[in-house]
């Protein structure tokens, strides 16, 4: 099969188209043909290289995955040549943790792309428990573009920061995909959402999602904006995931007894924090790394009754997958990047 293949840590020229063997299907598994896999702020660090975390080479990246399954356990629900969304962590599925249903606290948790090869390529092996199935109505690239985001943002706003309706959001980087999922979810709950965004076309963006005000965020001071807003009150949730650039704005940024919830870093991921200010208004720091599968399920019943939904940007071909990190990088898209295989 065709894989995009990672041997050696480096800018986007590290990416080699390759011929590669298909992997070995194995009972509890489904060998998924791979129809469209997203792009991530992940697959950029993966290719870089992470300080701090050693990433076994060669690596075929890609945690957002959509494809029709190949072959599959005969007594298993799924049937060979449906659709499916892959659900990008894996755990090992009977620690304590995953039992709990906090697959992402599981000490074996992994990504696909990550820390298993993933669906930046013809075809890749997902445990079953790993499979959504998908009406033929969705399009592979808006599958493939929904669920790390979309999973991401609701544990971070539903189970950490734990959103209630009526409360004001300040959602950094709407252009994002975080972001522009995070919009969305905000507004199901009829909350109040202010987003940043650099430029009047993806302020535009975010307001068509659902937005209720837009900071340009190179031109204006975000705590001084957010100030103007709420009438010197401040936001009850900052959903942040930039770091280093907007820590110290976020924080300024929050009301008393505010939360800030965090899943990313990546301005930096070095950033000061003044402790009176944290104590004293009583002010909430919670991290939040990916989520469960079950969490993904319920979120997916939102898509499919219409209300929420995926923002592709850009497609581009497996071939093409040098040219779509560095249209990531560069931070040009507005929602996902996706690469149809």
């Amino acid at each position: 099969m065709k894989a995009i293949r990672i041997h050696t840590h480096g800018g986007p020229e590290v990416l080699q188209l390759e011929q590669v063997e298909d992997p070995v299907w194995r009972p509890g598994n489904a060998l998924v043909r791979v129809r469209a896999c997203a792009l991530n702020h992940l697959d950029l660090w993966v290719r870089r290289g992470i300080p701090g975390r050693s990433i076994s080479l060669p690596r075929i990246p890609g945690s957002d995955i959509a494809g029709t399954i190949e072959k599959v356990d005969s007594e298993s629900e799924f049937l060979e040549g449906q659709r499916v969304m892959v659900s990008p962590g894996v755990s090992c599925g009977h620690c304590e943790r995953c039992l709990c249903g906090k697959d992402s606290l599981c000490h074996r948790y992994v990504l696909f792309g990550s820390g298993i090869d993933g669906g930046c390529a013809e075809k890749v092996l997902v445990p079953i428990q790993n499979l959504i199935a998908l009406d033929d109505t969705l399009p592979f690239e808006d599958a493939a573009a929904f669920p790390l985001v979309f999973l991401t943002s609701w544990h971070m706003l539903v189970a950490r920061a734990q959103i209630q309706p009526g409360e004001v959001i300040l959602i950094l980087g709407a252009n994002s995909g975080v972001g522009s999922a995070a919009i969305q979810i905000a507004k199901l709950f009829r909350c109040r959402v202010i987003a940043t965004a650099g430029n009047e076309s993806k302020a535009a963006a975010a307001i068509s999602l659902g937005a209720d005000v837009v900071i340009h965020h190179y031109r204006e001071r975000i705590s001084d904006e957010i100030r103007k807003l709420t009438d010197k009150r401040g936001v009850d949730v900052v959903f942040e995931h930039v770091g280093q650039a907007t820590w110290k704005e976020s924080l300024l940024s929050l009301a008393r007894g505010g939360r800030l919830v965090t899943c990313g870093a990546t301005s930096g991921y070095l950033a000061e924090t003044d402790i009176r200010y944290l104590y004293s208004k009583q002010l909430s720091l919670l991290g939040s790394y990916m989520g469960s599968k079950a969490e993904l399920l319920q979120v997916c019943g939102f898509l499919k009754a219409g209300l929420l939904k995926s923002v592709v940007d850009r497609v581009f071909s497996l071939e093409q997958t040098c040219e779509a990190h560095q249209y990531l990088e560069e931070g040009k898209q507005f929602g996902k990047v996706v690469l149809r295989v």
